[in-house]
């Protein structure tokens, strides 16, 4: 076996054995957020499916009678030395190739094509244009909207190959009919492109001629075995956040095991919502879960954990991290806070045995995929820490000591599995709320973000959002801006920017995003405007400025008046219970409206931030920045792997979300309210 990019030996377990997957299909794993999504997607159309390394050889795919073989998405660009290897005869030995993303970069690469890193790169939805008589995208139209997270694009196509999709100027799908290889720079196993369910039946049924008999069994009795295999006789400690995922959990671990081995922990860590653990304790009540109740505020605010020197730091030497309160680093904060979660003092103070005890937690497969957990996939790149995948998680997973059922389960399973148990439909629909609270929807900031790109990149969201007059003046970087966007896009660049006064300009604090792939932590994009907002050409600006400035993973709309001077320094912001306070009412506040206008089960999610930002001071006077503004940032999706903001006017009633902004803005010490324009990708559904 020649494996590209060096040699590796791989074994194969004595498991597998000859045609053990005969007609089924092979998922290689190149490190792809969304793996398990692909994995999910087959089996829901009733075939059989493995997921295995990247370098998995080919005679051992043939051997075990694989039908076809999908090749996932990767953080990786195929031209790097540190590439993952592969077999290239996976190419060679007559099963249907289906590429995604890096995937078809590797194919058309293997055969000769070039894949260079283009100046725009694409995150989010977008049209593209197909080739229809494809054997792959038989019976879609022409044009479809699809998932797109990439900055390497296919330059050169392989010989054999023909070009199936296009996004714009860009590659976005190749094909070789007559060897059954196919490959898509988007990703059709995701909510967000409308048809990939259709396309990936295509390569399935109508290119590969899989069966589609192969049927699951029932998830709830494996969790259930899983469980009572692994407990026996020992007690389980739970940690219930009042989440949908923790409840599940605690309502499996009480079907599988004598109540008496269940011990139920709610911990108020003092970075709940207002009236939070009382809300929480009460519904429990109600289900019949006896819960004990924690208040470890004051540990949380003081808590610290070990990290490494540094981030280049490569050996064992650990540091001991800020306190909790003092920590502006994200990852950071959530490590200190998934480390101070496991604490022993809860099992003393339940006088429990510690070596008779193990931890349940309600993992789910996105939590893993986001922390790189290798129980999700070897090659992912972390996109953040979530508190139930820590360092010292991943040690007591390791000494057998963590129960996690819903492991392999995406929200949307999660909830369907939580109505099959018999759970109330206000606790199995319940807006989702992390593990670490408030404190990762406060933007902490000792000093303003502000790196030497910072004005060339303000210089070309001014070309961006007043396109229309900045075309009449040459200028290096309005070609740099027009080499990012096709002839329709200018098009609709020019009729938006003639009809409305925008301004468009970073501001100085950064926030988390995923990128082809990859965690980005890089600066917000504000945009403002003289008249009442249109949100269709504000949806259309968000995903198209990541595109250009790569160092921009999001983009907000700034309420009020016209922006004439953006912040270029922040409010001094820690995790301080005059912060917390703050945004506690302004959740509070939000959520109240929302819940009142019956429009609450329209979106998946809405996180309220608050930022270090204060707005409107006179430069004159010198007024210090001492005030906050708050973000409110809607979500939509059903497996938290992708999704899009909520669009006002569409998806929910503006008049509603003008009501949140102008009652949070009677809080004290609040400056401006935002409205979070950004998908996932390029932005990640929560700020840090």
């Amino acid at each position: 076996m020649a494996l590209c990019n060096g040699e590796s030996k791989l074994e194969i377990g004595s498991t597998e054995q000859n045609g053990s997957c005969e007609g089924a299909v092979v998922i290689l794993d190149a490190g792809a957020q969304y793996g398990k999504v692909i994995d999910r997607r087959v089996r829901e159309m009733f075939v059989q499916s493995e997921i295995l390394p990247l370098e998995t050889p080919a005679f051992a795919i043939r051997e075990q009678g694989f039908r076809a073989i999908i090749i996932s998405g990767g953080p990786a660009s195929v031209y790097a030395e540190d590439a993952p290897r592969f077999d290239p005869a996976i190419f060679t030995i007559g099963k249907p190739v289906l590429g995604i993303c890096y995937g078809m970069q590797m194919m058309n690469k293997v055969f000769g094509g070039t894949v260079h890193r283009k100046c725009m790169r694409e995150d989010g939805v977008f049209n593209i244009g197909l080739d229809n008589t494809c054997s792959l995208f038989r019976g879609l139209q022409k044009e479809e909207l699809v998932l797109l997270t990439h900055g390497d694009s296919v330059d050169k196509v392989a010989d054999g190959f023909k070009v199936v999709a296009q996004s714009g100027n860009i590659i976005a799908g190749i094909a070789n009919e007559q060897k059954k290889l196919y490959g898509t720079q988007f990703h059709p196993e995701v909510d967000l492109t409308e048809n990939g369910i259709e396309m990936l039946h295509n390569f399935l049924f109508e290119i590969a001629g899989c069966s589609g008999n192969f049927t699951v069994q029932n998830r709830q009795q494996a969790c259930i075995d899983e469980i009572t295999e692994k407990v026996q006789k020992s007690k389980v400690l739970v940690l219930l956040s009042g989440g949908v995922d923790s409840t599940v959990c605690t309502a499996l671990l009480n079907k599988a095991l004598n109540p008496d081995q269940v011990i139920a922990v709610h911990i108020d860590n003092g970075f709940m919502r207002k009236r939070e653990s009382q809300n929480v304790e009460e519904a429990l009540t109600k289900l019949g879960i006896k819960l004990h109740v924690v208040n470890a505020a004051h540990t949380f605010y003081n808590g610290t954990t070990t990290l490494p020197i540094s981030d280049e730091d490569r050996t064992p030497r650990k540091r001991i991290s800020k306190t909790l309160n003092m920590t502006t680093n994200p990852e950071e904060k959530r490590k200190i806070i998934g480390d101070t979660f496991v604490a022993n003092e809860v099992i003393g103070e339940l006088n429990l045995k510690p070596e008779e005890v193990l931890l349940a937690q309600g993992t789910l497969r996105p939590d893993l995929i986001e922390s790189a957990s290798h129980l999700a996939s070897g090659k992912a790149e972390v996109i953040k820490t979530h508190h139930n995948d820590t360092e010292l998680i991943r040690k007591l997973r390791d000494e057998g000591k963590v129960i996690e059922p819903l492991k392999d389960f995406h929200k949307d399973e999660v909830r369907a599995l939580g109505r099959e148990l018999g759970l109330p439909e206000e606790i199995v629909s319940r807006h989702p709320f992390p593990g670490p609270g408030l404190a990762i929807r406060v933007i902490c900031a000792d000093e303003p973000y502000i790196c030497k790109d910072f004005a060339e990149t303000n210089n070309i969201l001014k070309i961006i959002s007043d396109f229309s007059a900045s075309i009449k003046k040459p200028h290096t970087l309005l070609q740099r801006v027009k080499s990012c966007i096709s002839d329709e896009e200018e098009e609709k660049l020019m009729q938006i920017t003639s009809l409305y006064s925008l301004n468009a300009f970073l501001l100085p604090i950064k926030t988390v995003g995923v990128q082809g792939d990859c965690r980005s932590y890089s600066y917000v994009c504000g945009v403002t405007s003289k008249e009442s907002p249109h949100w269709e050409s504000l949806m259309f600006l968000s995903r198209l400025i990541p595109r250009m400035c790569h160092n921009i993973n999001r983009v907000v709309y700034v309420f009020g008046s016209h922006v004439k001077e953006p912040p270029t320094d922040i409010t001094p912001t820690f995790l301080t219970t005059g912060v917390l306070s703050t945004l506690r009412q302004a959740d509070f506040v939000a959520h109240s409206i929302f819940r009142e206008s019956g429009y609450s089960s329209k979106i998946s999610q809405m996180p309220i931030i608050l930022t270090p930002l204060h707005f409107d001071r006179d430069s004159l006077q010198k007024q210090p920045s001492c005030r906050r503004s708050v973000v409110i940032r809607t979500f939509i999706t059903s497996d938290f792997m992708t999704g899009i903001p909520a669009t006002p006017g569409n998806h929910i009633p503006e008049e509603v979300v003008l009501k949140m902004v102008n009652e949070i803005k009677k809080i004290p010490g609040i400056s401006r309210v935002m409205y979070d324009l950004t998908s996932k990708p390029p932005g990640t559904t929560e700020w840090e």
